[in-house]
């Protein structure tokens, strides 16, 4: 029985590889050098304040359940619906006049379809957290 001894797999070191390991070493070491103690004091509390306020908000029930609620597609659509009307509306108001007030200006306000539906929305929203606030208080929270 004859035993073969394997011979280990060539290692070729080239100069590109010895470059790319000393301009690694160099960067590396420039931002060590960089990193001042004051810049690190200021990255680890920055670090640690971004931890505290991690945990205050998972432990927050009511922006854990707006978050969920945020998460169903159509309260996404809503909310792509609500900043393009934000978009738009700060558009129309940088370029129109200034209201002039009064009745009639705020009578023809009132005739708009859009307007109205704003009115709507807004209605809508009032009644559904009302229900929502006593249901809360009726359960005792």
């Amino acid at each position: 029985m004859t035993i073969e001894k394997e011979t280990p797999p060539e290692v070729t070191v080239n100069a590109s590889n010895l470059e790319g390991l000393a301009e690694l070493g160099t960067i590396v070491a420039a931002a060590k050098d960089a990193m001042t103690d004051d810049m690190v004091s200021r990255l680890a509390s920055a670090f640690s304040e971004g931890i505290t306020l991690l945990d205050r908000l998972t432990r927050n029930d009511g922006l854990v359940h707006l978050l969920q609620e945020l998460d169903r597609p159509e309260n996404q659509h809503f909310l792509i619906c609500l900043s393009n009307a934000f978009t738009a509306a700060s558009r129309d108001i940088a370029i129109a006049p200034p209201a002039k007030g009064g009745v009639v200006g705020l009578c023809k306000l009132a005739c708009k379809p859009g307007t109205q539906e704003g009115l709507r929305l807004v209605s809508l929203i009032g009644e559904h957290l009302s229900e929502s606030m006593r249901e809360l208080h009726r359960r005792g929270g």
